[in-house]
């Protein structure tokens, strides 16, 4: 993900407005909420209970016994229901069904509470045209993010698997990530948040650009491990079930689909970005305290420093634990987090960029 790409048009940006901004702050944290909740939906193995796509008559949920059973029939036709769900009954239909009606909800609400204000917005005329047009765009990736969803969903309905493909989940996941990103920069800038007065600092904004995109990296080697159910190859660490270097890493063919496809390969790879990620979000902390970093930069700093240490402890936590529900829930919320004050060093880096006027 191209940090430069999302503030390319910053130069040209209309006045700050708080009121805006807090608007896409709640955007933003709608769609993480959603990322979350989506990732809990997968590890739950809910996310094939609903097996068509209904946008506007999907809103309501089956409101009487027949209307249940009538859902439950069409599941029992899944891959998933007859090779690991034979007798799930449909009181436990009923339970992995809410976890994907609700991520399905949440969708649509996110939807209106961004179409609505927009509209009222732009009306008001307290967003200009270059932003008008960022925001556009924003909402047509969020519809094609609602394609993609069941595109993915639709993976799993066929054949054997009794689970989506884990490439379509990265990508789901990666254009979530990708616009909330977006949402995020975009408010960071309307709002006026502030800025380093260091111009010489500049130079760091590179490396801050590199944390952000491995953080993408590692965010969508985490789609991998929960589309391989790869959290559960090792339950031991430092090691790999007692081996440094885990066994077996390429054992499929041809070599190259052991990076998508081989559960102890993808959780070692997982592993080993988190290890970088945390060696250069400390590198850039140190770097920029001696290099005399100001407020702004201390701050966002900090968070980035504190969120990594928290990271790789709950990482940890999760895999000693055989991908206790908490804990990966947890862990997915902390990714979250460490990917905005990453975007938000790197925002504050950028000493040469125009601020809104006011």
């Amino acid at each position: 993900m191209s940090v430069s790409a999302i503030s390319a048009p910053s130069m040209t940006l209309a006045r700050s407005d708080r009121a805006v901004g807090l608007w896409l702050f709640l955007i933003a944290a709608m769609i993480g909420l959603m990322v979350v909740v989506g990732g809990l939906t997968r590890l739950t193995g809910s996310g094939l209970s609903i097996t068509e796509w209904q946008p506007v008559t999907g809103v309501i949920p089956p409101l009487d016994d027949s209307a249940w059973q009538a859902e439950f029939a069409k599941y029992q036709g899944t891959p998933q229901y007859d090779l690991i769900n034979r007798g799930i009954g449909l009181a436990g239909f009923k339970a992995i069904y809410w976890w994907e009606w609700t991520h399905r909800m949440l969708g649509r609400l996110l939807g209106v509470v961004f179409l609505i204000p927009f509209l009222v917005f732009l009306r008001q005329g307290r967003i200009d045209r270059g932003i008008a047009t960022r925001l556009a765009i924003i909402f047509l990736l969020g519809a094609a993010q609602g394609v993609l969803g069941w595109w993915m969903v639709q993976s799993g309905l066929t054949g054997e698997r009794i689970a989506v493909s884990q490439y379509r989940l990265a990508a789901h996941l990666g254009l979530a990530m990708i616009l909330f990103g977006y949402v995020f920069w975009t408010a960071l800038e309307i709002i006026g948040a502030a800025r380093s007065r260091i111009a010489s600092l500049a130079r760091f904004q590179i490396w801050a650009s590199l944390l952000v995109g491995l953080i993408f990296v590692q965010i969508l080697l985490g789609a991998f491990m929960a589309g391989l159910d790869a959290g559960r190859a090792f339950s031991s660490w430092p090691s790999y079930a007692g081996a440094w270097i885990p066994r077996g890493l390429y054992d499929l063919s041809p070599w190259w689909i052991n990076h998508f496809e081989n559960p102890a390969l993808v959780h070692f790879q997982h592993r080993s970005v988190g290890y970088v990620v945390a060696a250069l979000v400390v590198a850039l902390y140190v770097g920029l305290r001696r290099a005399g970093a100001d407020r702004s930069l201390r701050i966002a700093g900090i968070h980035a420093v504190v969120l990594t240490a928290l990271q790789v402890a709950l990482g940890i936590f999760t895999v000693v634990s055989m991908v206790a529900l908490p804990l990966a829930a947890l862990h997915q919320i902390c990714a979250l987090a460490l990917f905005s004050a990453a975007l938000w060093w790197t925002y504050a880096l950028n000493a040469n960029a125009a601020h809104p006027a006011h």
